[in-house]
């Protein structure tokens, strides 16, 4: 069983940050203040669609990249 009381240490758009264990991607939007359909994710390099940011936990040592879609053409 994780240790719930010892935060898990992630990299947040290059800069050390800590988020309470078992955070979800969509808890740590919710924590920042950023509106789910404001910003774009990725987790180590990788797109992270809305519909899964509930279900994917946070783990120690993730690369979390927020970014404004870019619409338009």
């Amino acid at each position: 069983m994780p240790d719930t009381d010892t935060p898990t240490a992630i990299v947040l758009d290059g800069r050390p940050h800590a988020v309470p264990a078992g955070s979800t991607l969509a808890d740590l939007l919710a924590a920042l203040g950023q509106p789910a359909e404001a910003v774009a994710t990725a987790i180590d390099g990788d797109f992270v669609p809305r519909a899964a940011r509930a279900a994917r936990i946070l783990q120690p040592g993730d690369a979390v990249t927020l970014f404004r879609p870019i619409t338009g053409g």
